[in-house]
């Protein structure tokens, strides 16, 4: 028995992909903080409380050219350093390719430093607009100045570790670990760890067991009705659980036939409904519970994250770049990636109500296919360079070892019989042949050892 899966929520996602979300929360954060420190300096205005001494800061006019100061840094400093930022990562996208931008807009502490510069540059401005003349003589907010110079001195350590953060994460191998641990992640949730403890099924579990969805998707076939996209675009999100619900207010079985990273067009087939006569209505539900944008997110598809590497890695052998190692760290990578989904039950999408009745048949998820985008395009852009394919053919004997059925070791293999024929007709040194030769041998060997018959 699996354990729920835990989709994260689109809607947060594409606010995580802004760079106006956390600023705006850290702005109004220095707002309402201004909001109190005013307070408490007319309150210490007027001789209601009494402030420390330390906390003086001269005059109204000298209090006034501290804040103007502070606000012209922190926006000079901005806009510098985030233009110098964009440049440098748009030369480095040259290389990684354009989720550098992305990953860029994406990362939480990039966010948290505009934010914190940008409210420090509010904070101050407000602070500036207080100073005014009360009755009693100028009115200078001492309270507030000097959390603006504390708040300066705060931004004096992000702007540190913003510079560093920003050399550390367009180094190649910061990329690649970065997309991998993503990989990791969507693994996890998409395909959760199989629960072998699970107790056994009741009597109606069962018996709802026993509608079986081949024999629906047969059904659906050849009598279902036909639901259209509403709008094109790749398909980054679908609402299975909603979808579960229509399928059960209309009493009908839904079946997908994309999943999460296909671009669907628009007017073009996405599902079909059993019966026939609720098509309409599904349809109406399917454009709400589907999600299509400009891009692919790793939002329920584990397989971009495999494509970025791969992106990575024909980029780094084109002619241009030339780069052997890079495309090494990728396939170790790719080889990791591939080890843990080759340990989880590529399970069928099948969503069943609360009484076991089948609604939702999702897209397959296809371990060849999977196991093909990682090794297909390496493969063909590493033809002639046998330090590749000996590293590919090592990749394929790490999978090999963490698979579980005798179909994933002979899809793996085909890929090493592939780099092995590649091998022979293109490298022309014998010493590297034999070696390429040796690598497939012992491949060879662990595929064979883990298919025979357990002697117990």
């Amino acid at each position: 028995m699996k354990r729920d899966r835990k989709l994260p929520n689109w809607r947060w996602e594409a606010l995580r992909t802004t760079l106006w979300f956390m600023p705006a929360v850290l702005i109004l954060l220095g707002a309402m903080v201004f909001i109190v420190t005013f307070k408490i300096d007319v309150a210490a205005y007027f001789h209601q409380i009494q402030l420390p001494s330390w906390l003086r800061s001269g005059s109204s006019q000298s209090g006034r050219d501290v804040l103007i100061a502070i606000a012209a840094a922190i926006i000079t400093v901005v806009g510098v350093v985030f233009s110098i930022t964009i440049l440098a990562l748009t030369l480095a996208s040259q290389q990684f390719g354009p989720r550098m931008m992305r990953n860029f807009v994406r990362d939480v502490g990039n966010q948290v430093t505009l934010g914190v510069f940008v409210s420090t540059f509010v904070y101050s401005v407000l602070a500036l607009g207080s100073i005014t003349i009360y009755p009693h003589g100028d009115f200078a907010p001492h309270l507030s100045i000097t959390v603006a110079e504390s708040m300066l001195l705060v931004d004096v350590v992000v702007l540190i570790y913003f510079i560093n953060h920003i050399a550390s994460s367009i180094q190649l191998p910061a990329v690649i670990a970065g997309i991998a641990r993503d990989l990791e992640s969507a693994v996890d949730t998409e395909f959760p760890v199989i629960d072998d403890d699970a107790p056994p099924l009741s009597a109606r579990e069962a018996s709802a067991l026993l509608q079986q969805p081949t024999v629906l998707l047969a059904t659906i076939e050849e009598r279902g009705g036909v639901v259209f996209a509403a709008k094109s675009g790749y398909l980054q999100f679908v609402g299975y659980a909603q979808l579960t619900k229509i399928a059960k207010l209309v009493d009908a079985v839904i079946r997908l036939d994309y999943r999460p990273g296909h671009f669907i067009v628009a007017g073009r087939p996405v599902a079909k409904v059993f019966p026939r006569g609720a098509a309409q209505q599904v349809e109406k539900a399917l454009a709400k519970a589907h999600v299509t944008g400009p891009h692919r997110t790793l939002m329920q598809d584990p397989v971009f994250a495999i494509d970025q590497l791969v992106e990575i890695a024909i980029r780094a052998l084109s002619p241009a770049v030339n780069d052997t190692f890079t495309a090494l760290t990728c396939l170790d990578w790719i080889s990791a990636g591939l080890s843990r989904i080759s340990g989880r039950e590529l399970s069928e999408h099948v969503y069943r109500d609360e009484e076991g009745r089948v609604r939702l048949i999702g897209a397959d998820w296809s371990y060849p296919k999977m196991t093909n985008r990682a090794f297909d395009k390496i493969r063909q852009a590493a033809h002639g360079m046998p330090a590749v394919m000996i590293r590919i053919l090592d990749s394929l004997t790490a999978v090999v070892e963490a698979t579980t059925t005798a179909t994933q070791r002979g899809v793996l293999l085909r890929q090493g019989e592939m780099v092995l024929r590649s091998a022979n007709e293109s490298v022309t040194e014998q010493n590297d042949l034999d070696e390429i030769q040796s690598r497939f041998k012992r491949l060879q060997e662990c595929v064979s050892m883990l298919n025979a018959p357990d002697p117990a």
